[in-house]
C-alpha cells in the first residue's frame, strides 16, 4: 500500500476550486516536492491530507487511514513542520521536544530516549538545554523538524521548511532531510519556492497550477522535457534555419532574443551559431527547474485559485481549542 493515495479531491471556497480534482500516489519512503505559484493549491492539498480541511469531494488514505473518517489515525501517523515558526522560544530545545511527546501520547518511559535520538538526528544535543531565543534560525527549523518527528510518524509534511534561512542553514537543514529517508524510510512530501531545493532532494515533483497536477515526474525526466541546453541568441537571426538543425528541439521568441532548446550544446554549439545569421550575443547553460516552472505553469504566478488565508498553524491552533 503506498504511504498516500489520493483520489479525485477537491476543495472549492465559495466560486474558488483550490484544488482542482487531484489523484496521486506516493510510495513509502519517497521525497515527494510539490511545487506551484502563490495560490496554485499547494497548502490546501496538504491540509487536507493532514486532516486540517475537509475536502468538497474525493477522498485519500494517508498511511493507510481515510482523512474523512479515520482523522485521528492519520494525525497519530503524520507530522508537520510549519512555514511559521512554532516552537516556544521560552522553552528549551529539550524542553519544546518533552511537552510534543507528552501531547503525542509518546509513552513516558519511551520519551527521554526519542529526544536524545532526535537530538542526535538533528545535531542539536550541544544546545539541548539552551532556550530556543538563542537559537538561530537554522537551529530553530531543525528543532522544529526533530518535533515533528518524536512521535514516529510515518510521514512528514515540510511546508516550505527553509523558507527565510541563509544559505549555509539552507544545506544543513537538506543534509537533515535526506538522512530522514537513509536512516528512518520517512516519507517526506516537501512545498518549496527555491527550485534547487526540489531538484536536490525530491525523487519526485509535481507542478500544481490552479488547483490541477499538471506535470508529475522526476526532476531529471522534468528537464529532459525543457530540453538538455538552452542557448540564449540576440541578433538577425535565422529562425527558419535554427529550427531546421536536428538538434534543435524548440525555438521561442521573446525580450528582444530566442531561446534555444537543444541536444548538446558543447558539440553542437558551432553548427548552431553557423546556420543563426547574425549573432550580437550568446549565453549557454543548463535547464533548470526555474525552466520547467516558466513551461509547464507559466511566468504569470496564478491567482485564480488562491488558497484559504488561514495558515496551517492557525488551523490546528482552532482545531485544538475546538477540541477536535
Amino acid at each position: 500500500m503506498p504511504a498516500i493515495k489520493i483520489q479525485n479531491l477537491v476543495k472549492r471556497y465559495s466560486e474558488v476550486t483550490a484544488v482542482d480534482g487531484v489523484s496521486l500516489e506516493i510510495p513509502d519512503g519517497e521525497v515527494f516536492g510539490l511545487l506551484g505559484p502563490n495560490g496554485a493549491g499547494k497548502t490546501t492539498l496538504i491540509s487536507m491530507l493532514a486532516t486540517l480541511v475537509k475536502p468538497t469531494s474525493g477522498t485519500a488514505l494517508v498511511a493507510g487511514r481515510d482523512i474523512r473518517t479515520e482523522s485521528l489515525e492519520v494525525r497519530r501517523n503524520i507530522g508537520i513542520v510549519f512555514q511559521e515558526p512554532s516552537v516556544d522560544d521560552l522553552l528549551t530545545g529539550r524542553e519544546n521536544l518533552y511537552l510534543h511527546s507528552m501531547l503525542y501520547g509518546v509513552p513516558r518511559r519511551e520519551i527521554r530516549p526519542k529526544i536524545e535520538t532526535m537530538l542526535g538526528l538533528v545535531n542539536l544535543a550541544d544546545r539541548a538545554d539552551s532556550l530556543v531565543k538563542t537559537y538561530s534560525g537554522g537551529m530553530r527549523r531543525r528543532l522544529e523538524i526533530a518535533r515533528g518527528l518524536i512521535h514516529g510518524p510515518k510521514i512528514l509534511f515540510l511546508d516550505e521548511p527553509t523558507l527565510g534561512l541563509d544559505p549555509a542553514s539552507r544545506k544543513a537543514v537538506w543534509t537533515h532531510i535526506r538522512e530522514l529517508k537513509e536512516t528512518h524510510n520517512t516519507t517526506i512530501i516537501l512545498t518549496t519556492h527555491y527550485m534547487e531545493e526540489a531538484d536536490s532532494l525530491a525523487d519526485r515533483i509535481a507542478i500544481i497550477n490552479k488547483g490541477k497536477i499538471i506535470e508529475l515526474d522526476t526532476p531529471a525526466a522534468l528537464k529532459k522535457k525543457v530540453g538538455q541546453d538552452l542557448v540564449f541568441l540576440k541578433g538577425d537571426i535565422n529562425e527558419a534555419a535554427v529550427r531546421a538543425l536536428p538538434f534543435v528541439d524548440s525555438v521561442q521568441r521573446g525580450d528582444g532574443r530566442f531561446t534555444i532548446s537543444m541536444e548538446n550544446a558543447g558539440a553542437n554549439l558551432q553548427a548552431l551559431l553557423n546556420a543563426g545569421g547574425r549573432i550580437e550575443e550568446v549565453e549557454v547553460r543548463r535547464v533548470t527547474l526555474d525552466d520547467v516552472f516558466l513551461k509547464f505553469a507559466g511566468q504569470q504566478i496564478s491567482e485564480d485559485a488562491e488558497e484559504h488565508s488561514e495558515s496551517i498553524f492557525e488551523r490546528i491552533a482552532v482545531n485544538k481549542t475546538q477540541g477536535k
